[in-house]
């Protein structure tokens, strides 16, 4: 009865076994890229947020520190102005870093398939 039970136990675990490592690409490519393609735009908006763009184009014409004679105006405007480039820039920068790492995340098991035939071919 132990040996049916165990040998019924091994055939379970091998089967589900395979059928993991053969659902494995379906997996990447559907739930996997969106799970992917949601983080990398989760982050893209953390980052708008942190970086506060909008609040910054939003106030380009209120003054600083309540000043409201031209100098504290003008210094005010080229001090936002700078700031929205700065931000800007950096946004676009970590959106551009977040599609690589999406990107990554899509050729990342061609690669692997590849390194492993490539080092399989050599031996």
């Amino acid at each position: 009865m132990a040996q049916k039970v165990t040998g019924g136990l091994i055939r379970d675990v091998f089967l589900d076994t395979i059928r993991e490592i053969l659902y494995f690409p379906v997996w990447w490519y559907t739930r996997g890229l969106l799970r992917a393609g949601s983080f990398s735009w989760q982050r893209i908006k953390n980052m708008e947020l942190r970086l506060g763009v909008k609040v910054w184009v939003v106030n380009i014409f209120k003054p600083m520190f309540g000043q409201r004679d031209i100098a504290g105006v003008l210094i005010s405007f080229f001090m936002r102005i700078f700031q929205i480039i700065g931000r800007t820039l950096v946004l676009i920068l970590w959106t551009l870093v977040m599609i690589l790492v999406f990107f990554i995340w899509i050729i990342l098991p061609i690669l692997v398939i590849l390194g492993i035939i490539l080092n399989l071919a050599a031996a």
